[in-house]
């Protein structure tokens, strides 16, 4: 009954995210010409899109070394190409299979198993990847946002912004402090690396936005593409669709700028996460029971699952 009342909960979690996707995905639609976003798209520059699309997978793989890093802080040893693998496929779990265990709960429950260590101590570490991810995507968000349209738009709100701005990184080490104390000794290059990681994803964007021609109120648009990509955090779509280009629409809207241009930009993105996320599926991967020192070039591995 337990094992039926699961599964009907995931199945009701996976169908409300596909509703909340299809929703918001029809309202910006509706409100969107169509032919000139189809037109935009279909001219966009491929050169440019493979620049996009190399970014992108540099920002993952910078990602999956900062995971690795604070798995060492816990005891758990991963060779950098095991981890890179279980890394892309958590992204396809993300992406392609909403409302079960999803990309972050099959990496907890493949490392709990494979290396004997408590669940918590899995958790902690990658929520607190995840937590350093969105700090330094706040504090680019704020960077950006007080060169944008809105810090002229709303005067009032730029002290607050430089406020927040300034105290981040402080309440971040606080917080390290006070709950994750054993990942301190990392504390400062796991900063610098979470801030090289948004950096090569905003560069990215800024290649579709260059594939598809928009040379214009250039911050605008990144500062947009920052705000969705913390938007999509929240598991309320699928693979972050709708959430994305539902912020693009209202947001640019406000300030009064041409909406298919963002909205071009954010279902390229999402294909970009989405060919991308394949590399996580299409090679087999076999799960590594233990690699005791970060110098053995021959580690045990479990048979595949």
């Amino acid at each position: 009954m337990a094992k039926i009342n699961s599964r009907t909960i995931k199945l009701l979690k996976t169908l409300i995210q596909l509703l909340v996707t299809c929703l918001a995905l029809f309202l910006v639609l509706t409100k969107t010409d169509i032919a000139q976003l189809a037109g935009i798209i279909r001219k966009a520059d491929p050169w440019y899109l493979l620049l996009a699309l190399l970014f992108f997978n540099i920002s993952k793989i910078l990602n999956a070394l900062r995971l690795n890093r604070f798995f060492k802080v816990i005891g758990i040893r991963l060779s950098a190409s095991y981890n890179l693998k279980l890394y892309y496929l958590g992204m396809f779990y993300n992406l392609f299979l909403p409302g079960g265990i999803g990309g972050d709960g099959y990496k907890i429950y493949v490392l709990k198993k494979n290396h004997s260590l408590k669940t918590i101590n899995v958790f902690n570490a990658v929520l607190w990847d995840r937590i350093c991810g969105i700090v330094a995507l706040i504090v680019l968000s704020l960077i950006l946002l007080l060169q944008s349209s809105f810090a002229a738009k709303l005067p009032d709100l730029v002290p607050y912004a430089w406020g927040l701005l300034i105290l981040l990184y402080p309440f971040a080490l606080l917080l390290n402090k006070l709950f994750y104390r054993q990942f301190i000794p990392v504390f400062a290059v796991t900063t610098l690396e979470s801030l090289i990681i948004q950096s090569t994803q905003v560069i990215s964007a800024l290649f579709i936005l260059k594939a598809i021609s928009s040379t214009t109120h250039i911050i605008d648009y990144l500062s947009i593409f920052l705000m969705s990509t913390v938007a999509t955090i929240l598991p309320i779509t699928i693979g972050g669709a709708g959430a994305r280009e539902i912020t693009f629409y209202y947001l640019l809207d406000y300030i009064h700028l041409e909406t298919s241009t963002g909205v071009a930009l954010s279902l390229i993105f999402f294909g970009i996460s989405a060919i991308s996320s394949l590399a996580g599926i299409l090679g087999r991967t076999r799960h590594e029971k233990s690699l005791p020192s970060a110098e053995d070039s021959t580690p045990s591995m479990a048979d595949p699952e």
